[in-house]
């Protein structure tokens, strides 16, 4: 199972709703529908334009599970922020990204693979 970053295209970029046939083939091509977290959620829809794609967006967002932030992943986000913060350029949203698919035991989806350092599963999708 994977956990989409807002970094991956499909998601973050609105390629799925634009027509790319890469998003489409990768979200048709997974066997279970893949996690969101609740900050990717937020950031989708803080670059959504208004109209057909907000209201695609909410019928996307309705199809897969949110995973909520809770305190194991918001420590292990925060460590993982003090130590590849400098080294790697790697923000608060992205180390708790990483720590919450840690912590479900998920694969992080995502076309930011060297935001994500501390993880072994990571995966760029197109």
């Amino acid at each position: 199972m994977a956990l989409l970053s807002r970094n991956c295209p499909d998601i973050h970029r609105f390629d799925f709703f634009r027509g790319n046939e890469k998003a489409a083939q990768f979200l048709e091509g997974l066997e279970t529908p893949p996690f969101l977290s609740a900050l990717t959620v937020a950031e989708l829809y803080a670059g959504v334009r208004d109209g057909r794609e907000r209201n695609l967006l909410d019928k996307l967002v309705q199809h897969f599970p949110v995973i909520l932030l809770n305190a194991e992943a918001a420590i292990k986000g925060g460590l993982y922020r003090r130590q590849y913060g400098k080294s790697h350029g790697v923000g608060i949203v992205d180390a708790l990204l990483a720590s919450s698919a840690e912590c479900k035991n998920l694969i992080l989806a995502t076309c930011n693979v060297k935001h994500f350092p501390m993880m072994e599963s990571v995966y760029c999708p197109y």
